[in-house]
């Protein structure tokens, strides 16, 4: 069977790291009703005005941590591509991002051209969320829908628990896991906590719960916050690590709404002036190294914990193209595929 294939999605980045690419890499990001959920012409004009100064300040950003080869984000997802090559039988194995050049729309139309009759669609979020699982998923089928394809789609489900990836998470820390920390912080990505109440109709649910054991399976499978702390004790369990060795935590909060919390920025904080001195930092919210990763942690979190009083910042790579990863999320895609 040539057919199926699998087609990994990740979210995006900048073609460059010119004002003008990220802008228009902004506008498309945070123009998406998944992201910022507002009416469109308020979320035009919040976006517009958030465009007067963010464009340079990203750029900035982008510039630090820019490879050689390109968007880090990109680059490694590529290889995640290749590395999955060898183990998909099924069919090509294609990428794409919810924004920017690498488009959804197009790695479709190229799969249908190779004579492909189904698809796996792997978004590349452990957790769910409807700013990253969702609109995804919602895009693919506007493609489907729109350009008429013919194409069965099966879509890989978030997999925040499945016992391959918080293997693979364990296996990929590990090495940095032996060379010795006062602390762990697992630093997820933030969500407004308008979008999990959304969702969420679970009035006894609280948002400031810190144990995902505390919450009915009905209210993890769409609550991220609750998802974000069942990966987090899960892979503390799987490590070998005591409770108080680790710390979760939510960074990337932008406006002033109302984010979950414990913010990040804060626990830097809090964690050098509590006398922590080595300090390591893992993103299981990313399972490739980005801007959130390289730059918000690596450069800026570091400054602002040794400014706290920490001295050492050590930031643990995603998972990214590390081989027990690869053979894990080969082995959740099948069996997507095998339950068509």
């Amino acid at each position: 069977m040539t057919d199926h294939a699998l087609l990994l999605v990740n979210l995006g980045s900048p073609d460059s790291t010119s004002v003008a690419d990220v802008r228009r890499y902004l506008n498309q990001f945070l123009m998406d009703p998944y992201v910022i959920d507002l009416p469109w012409p308020i979320r035009r004009l919040l976006v517009s005005l958030i465009l007067i100064k963010r464009p340079e300040q990203s750029a900035h950003a982008y510039a630090s941590i820019w490879w050689e080869e390109g968007s880090p984000l990109v680059v490694l997802s590529r290889r995640l591509q290749q590395a999955m090559k060898a183990q998909w039988t099924h069919g090509p194995v294609d990428l794409a991002m919810r924004y920017g050049e690498l488009s959804i729309e197009k790695a479709l139309l190229r799969l249908v051209d190779q004579g492909v009759k189904r698809v796996t669609l792997a978004p590349l979020y452990p957790q769910f969320a409807d700013s990253t699982t969702t609109t995804v998923i919602e895009e693919t089928r506007r493609v489907l829908r729109e350009r008429k394809l013919p194409l069965e789609l099966a879509i890989l489900p978030p997999f925040f628990a499945e016992p391959e990836y918080l293997d693979a998470l364990v296996a990929s820390a590990q090495p940095h896991l032996q060379q010795g920390f006062d602390h762990l912080l697992l630093s997820f990505h933030g969500l407004p906590e308008s979008h999990i109440r959304k969702l969420v109709k679970d009035p006894a649910h609280d948002l400031l719960a810190s144990d995902s054991r505390q919450v009915s399976d009905a209210t993890l499978a769409l609550c991220y916050r609750s998802q974000c702390l069942r990966t987090a004790e899960a892979f503390a369990e799987r490590a070998g690590l005591q409770p108080g060795q680790w710390s979760v935590s939510f960074q990337s909060r932008l406006g002033r709404n109302k984010w979950i919390e414990p913010y990040t920025e804060a626990r830097l904080d809090e964690l050098g002036k509590q006398g922590v001195k080595k300090l390591l930092v893992m993103c299981p919210a990313f399972v490739a190294d980005c801007i959130e990763t390289l730059e918000e942690i690596g450069i800026r979190g570091q400054e602002q914990f040794q400014e706290a009083g920490g001295e050492t910042l050590a930031l643990v790579p995603c998972v990214n193209d590390h081989p027990q990863w690869v053979s894990a999320l080969t082995t959740l895609c099948e069996q997507v595929t095998q339950a068509r």
